[in-house]
């Protein structure tokens, strides 16, 4: 063994409109198998309102709106991104057309000195109790007519937009009721955390100050410097919200990731998981020396997942800070890109898989766990997908984390930085089979154009090409796939219960890295250092490796094998010369529906499809006014009962340069 991460109220543009391991070797922790953690019911009063049992077993309650809404991020707790509603179909979906369009107003292209970053716009909308909540780039929150895009009302949090920020991003809300109680849960980049009145708009005076807490206190402080904020909604369980957070993942010494459990009502912290183990705690001998202490990283930036019935909420976590060097931080490192399961009363672990021991490539867990069910032996088992930017996909028992395809541990490359630590094996599920590109030889340079492949070929001219999965980045220029970005994203998948399918998008597009010694006296001795173009593509942004350069699969999470796999995306200026379509890099999500479709923007052409569930075959397609980075959702109107289908179309992010912020609604005529 060598050695060993607003203002003011905008009107509603209405109408049509032409749019186009335990330790090393036991990488989790098994609970009996007939163990099931239930809440205990308590008729308690809290802070004037009914408690914990009562409120969780009336969010249990099935309402007859709940099929034909959107109240959760992901579509469901779990986060499946299913709906019931089939009026819209394969036979009739080639006849959709723009319903309505709503423009936040809310962009910037990052020229401007009131707002000097960037925007995108990600979010994905709630449907709840006949009325739509929207947030747009600055974190307002916006509440619409769903048949008529009417503005209703809007909080403006007042974002301190000179606040640098990478982009601009807030991808939507959370909603928690106590079945008296209806509380929107709005998160902003700054660390705030705002209770809001679903029926009026006003904060809630009895939460935290005024209706806001400061969730950065206690997590940014002179040891531990940086940004601190969030980006994805909150989880909500009972009456306990969980929350994690986007911290600068830049510095070894940054703001702590740690995951934190709060009242509902009042704002109070009522628990915290150290994500970076304490002294005598759990994990804490994966961290040598002092190597733990005032760790940035291994937070979650993305969406958790709550089996409210069990009463655990499922956290995606990311890499140690820094990204790619761990020479400070040897051992194994949990619980970094880890997919941990928490009780949602205490905060205590019940069980936690690690996909990536001693992470070097900042393949963080990026997605929404998702809770399905699948048949095992002639019977269902509750179970959780973690989809990784590596493209794999991790299967286990929801209750116990036992893995429900083999995970082998496989023997890795190891690198030669001075002073790193290189694990010598990484997790590698043997089913499903890989969903991305996880490696390329010097046969895959692209040759859509000669002058791409010449670009190509010259950048490459003395990088290490070929290697495995999990390859270390040297000191020469390295080529690594996938990029940071994956592979999958924040987007993840959704997934059809009837067949028990999972649909995910993909993209193939990879870094070129390499470590550079920095000064003497600086605080981590190597950083890494991108190519030319920052990722692995010429100057046109157009792939160094033969296409495809996005997919959409479809795989059997019964039997771990893969449907149908479709490429998803172009370049126009490719096609019109003559290049089959390429695919796309994309950021952002699918919905499957009942209808026997999936529906998906996310590539960066500006294009929104609808794809057939069983064969992959495009059935509609439509441009949009700027590429979809987000996930669409569908619903019922409350009063004409047709349904819909919504996404934001923004641009923007790290794969376009229009800036935009419209909500776009489609119906059949």
């Amino acid at each position: 063994m060598s050695g060993g991460a607003p203002e003011g109220i905008r009107p509603a543009k209405i109408g049509p409109a032409k749019i186009g391991p335990e330790k090393i070797g036991m990488t989790h922790c098994f609970l009996p198998t007939a163990m099931t953690y239930f809440f205990p019911l308590r008729l308690t009063i809290r802070h004037g309102a009914l408690g914990w049992g009562l409120a969780l077993m009336l969010s249990l309650q099935p309402t007859p709106s709940s099929a034909q809404e959107w109240r959760y991020w992901g579509g469901d707790a779990g986060g499946t991104k299913y709906s019931t509603l089939q009026e819209i179909d394969k036979s009739n979906v080639s006849e959709l057309e723009v319903a309505w369009v709503y423009d936040t107003g809310d962009r910037s292209d990052g020229t401007s000195p009131e707002a000097p970053s960037r925007s995108t716009f990600e979010s994905t909308p709630l449907l709840i109790d006949g009325v739509m909540y929207l947030t747009s780039p600055f974190a307002r929150l916006i509440a619409l007519d769903p048949e008529s895009g009417e503005e209703l009302w809007v909080f403006d949090p007042k974002l301190n937009k000179i606040a640098r920020f990478s982009l601009y991003i807030n991808r939507g809300v959370s909603y928690w009721t106590d079945g008296e109680r209806r509380r929107l849960l709005l998160a902003d980049q700054t660390g705030r955390l705002f209770s809001i009145d679903a029926a009026t708009g006003k904060p809630d005076p009895g939460f935290g100050e005024d209706g806001v807490i400061d969730l950065s206190e206690g997590m940014v402080s002179e040891a531990q410097p940086g940004g601190y904020g969030l980006t994805s909604p909150v989880a909500v369980c009972g009456d306990v919200i969980v929350a994690g957070a986007r911290v600068t993942d830049g510095l070894a010494h940054g703001p702590s990731g740690d995951i934190r459990g709060f009242d509902a009502y009042s704002g109070e912290q009522r628990w915290r998981f150290n994500v970076v183990p304490r002294p005598g705690e759990f994990g804490h001998d994966t961290w040598e020396g002092d190597s733990w202490k005032d760790r940035g990283g291994t937070n979650s930036w993305s969406v958790s997942s709550v089996d409210e019935e069990n009463g655990l909420v499922f956290v995606p976590l990311t890499s140690p800070s820094t990204d790619f060097y761990g020479g400070d931080r040897h051992g194994a490192n949990l619980f970094g890109n880890s997919l941990v399961a928490l009780d949602c009363k205490t905060g205590q672990r019940r069980w936690h898989y690690q996909t990536i021991h001693h992470d070097l490539w900042d393949w963080d867990l990026p997605a929404q766990p998702m809770l399905i069910t699948v048949q095992r032996d002639g019977k269902d088992v509750a179970a959780v997908a973690q989809l990784a930017k590596t493209g794999f996909v991790f299967l286990f028992d929801r209750l116990t984390g036992e893995p429900l395809f083999e995970i082998e541990e496989r023997p890795v490359p190891i690198g030669d930085v001075p002073g790193e630590q290189y694990w010598p094996t990484q997790p590698h599920p043997v089913k499903p089979p890989p969903f991305a590109r996880q490696s390329m030889t010097r046969d895959e340079v692209t040759n859509v154009t000669p002058e791409s492949r010449k670009e190509c070929l010259e950048a490459l001219q003395d990088a290490v090409i070929d290697g495995p999965l999990f390859r270390p980045i040297s000191e020469k220029f390295t080529v690594m796939f996938p990029d940071t970005n994956g592979g999958p994203n924040w987007g993840g998948g959704s997934y059809d219960p009837t067949t028990a399918t999972l649909y995910v998008n993909s993209m193939d597009v990879g870094s070129l890295k390499r470590m550079v010694e920095r000064p003497e006296g600086s605080e981590i001795p190597y950083r890494a250092r991108s190519g030319p173009h920052g990722r692995f593509w010429d100057s046109n942004e157009y792939p160094c490796v033969k296409p495809p350069w996005g997919s959409l699969t479809a795989i059997d999470m019964n039997k771990g094998e893969h449907r149908w796999r479709v490429t998803l995306g172009e370049f126009d200026e490719l096609t019109a010369k003559g290049v089959p379509p390429t695919g796309a890099p994309n950021l952002g999500g699918s919905i499957v529906t009942a209808g026997g479709l999936v529906f998906i923007a996310a590539t960066n052409d500006e294009r929104f499809r609808a794809f057939d569930k069983d064969t992959g075959k495009t059935l509609w397609e439509t441009r949009l006014p700027a590429s979809g980075h987000a996930v669409p959702i569908t619903y019922q109107g409350p009063k004409n009962g047709k349904q819909y289908v919504a996404i934001a179309a923004g641009g923007g992010n790290k794969y376009n340069k229009k800036f935009m912020s419209k909500l776009v609604v489609f119906s059949l005529p």
